[in-house]
């Protein structure tokens, strides 16, 4: 076990330099600021083989002691992912700046005039499980908001964030911005980790990106604010109007195509009306997935598992699906608000009506319709990457890009006025 006053140690003192070069960074032009872009994209794509050699001793290593499958997806790096790494770094540098933007200006009747404008948060840190490419992201978004990156990420996915954390803190360095700018924590033992998210004083944001454990952790040991990336338990409702051809692509796009992820879908839900006609389709279309079914479902799925009241509220991050048939919509609506964690929902539906009550009613990060879930991802909302998708309410919800990492402030100009 580590010694937790070393650890601790260590700890502010790399701290108090990201600070430090928070303060740098949040006077930097944005100029500055997109050439620093402009390198992190070039030495992610000059550096492919170091990153990839580093992730295969990541990934030997989970496999030999026994990672889930949907969790190596997560930790493993293609050269075809980290070049769109790249590519979503450079997504980044080509949106506008949200610093010094004013969201409102006015003047008062005695004359002074008030403006309020986006400025950084400061340090934002960033403790996160598996997904190497959250350290591009992360750094990228950070960045060109005006903050400092500090990165915490798993054991698992050590190797990997070292070589690319080393790339972005020499693009940094090459465009004239301190190197701590963007830090990753050398250590990745559990000690560090409660360490990290007890920095008040020096971090003035947290984002866990990770599974139920961590998110418990960051809620039982945290002192500095946080904004929660929660878990994905995601739905789709098959309506009775629904378009069924349009219905099979989305649904087999939201489980399969990358299943591992937070906005796949874990729960079908299908109304009663098109159940015998949608459910035999999806036998087939979700012949490589495990199907956990209601009763109804099990009857028209042979090989599905009957399904307990844990499968209905389980993220599976895998290829397996909960159906269930609901009566109506105000079914499918009640079954959600139990079981879905305000993440992504989505409704399949030719009913106007019932798509404009499915947005009102389901309280959901994001609320699709026709669409699948898979596109609550910052990338795919033109937002050029993501730093997470907040399920809470306060300051930012659902996927969280530049201007999440912003506050605001008032900015008040007068010509010598006093209060009376």
């Amino acid at each position: 076990m580590k010694d937790v006053s070393a650890v601790n140690s260590e700890l502010v003192a790399l701290a108090g330099k990201v600070k430090g070069a928070s303060r740098r960074v949040r006077l930097a032009s944005a100029q500055q600021k997109n050439d620093a872009l402009g390198y992190m994209a070039e030495g992610l794509e000059h550096t492919i083989d170091e990153i990839l050699t580093a992730n295969a001793d990541d990934v030997a290593r989970a496999r030999g002691e026994g990672m889930p499958s949907g969790q190596v997806d997560r930790l493993a790096l293609t050269e075809s992912r980290v070049k769109e790494m790249a590519a979503q770094v450079l997504e980044v540098a080509a949106l506008a700046d949200p610093v010094g933007q004013v969201t409102r200006g006015y003047r008062l009747p005695n004359g002074l005039a008030v403006s309020r404008e986006r400025v950084p948060l400061g340090v934002v840190g960033i403790i996160y499980e598996n997904r190497p490419n959250v350290t591009s992201d992360a750094a990228a978004l950070c960045l060109k908001s005006g903050n400092a990156a500090f990165l915490r990420g798993s054991s698992a996915a050590f190797s990997s964030n070292r070589a690319i954390a080393s790339v972005l803190s020499e693009a940094l360095v090459k465009a004239g911005l301190p190197r701590d700018a963007v830090a990753l924590v050398p250590d990745a033992s559990r000690e560090s980790a409660v360490a990290f998210m007890r920095l008040r004083g020096y971090v003035d944001c947290l984002i866990p990106r990770g599974g139920r454990s961590l998110i418990a952790a960051i809620e039982e040991h945290a002192t500095v604010p946080y904004i929660i990336d929660g878990e994905g338990n995601c739905h789709i409702f098959v309506d009775a109007s629904a378009n069924l051809d349009a219905a099979e692509k989305i649904v087999r796009n939201a489980k399969v195509q990358r299943p591992s992820v937070c906005n796949a879908v874990e729960t079908v839900l299908v109304h009663r009306d098109v159940a015998g006609e949608f459910l035999a389709r999806m036998d087939t279309f979700l012949a490589e997935v495990e199907i956990r079914g209601d009763e109804t479902t099990c009857a028209a799925i042979p090989r599905a598992i009957a399904a307990t009241d844990e499968d209905w509220a389980t993220e599976y991050l895998d290829l397996k699906l909960a159906v269930r048939v609901v009566d109506d919509l105000e079914q499918a609506v009640d079954h959600i608000s139990r079981y879905g964690t305000g993440h992504s929902e989505a409704i399949l539906t030719n009913d106007y009506a019932n798509a404009s009550r499915f947005t009102r009613e389901v309280d959901a990060a994001a609320v699709l319709v026709n669409a699948s879930t898979r596109f609550v991802d910052g990338n795919q909302l033109g937002l050029g990457a993501e730093i997470g998708i907040s399920t809470q309410k306060l300051h930012a919800r659902g996927p969280m890009g530049l201007e999440a990492l912003t506050t605001e402030r008032y900015v008040i100009e007068g010509s010598g006025q006093v209060r009376g």
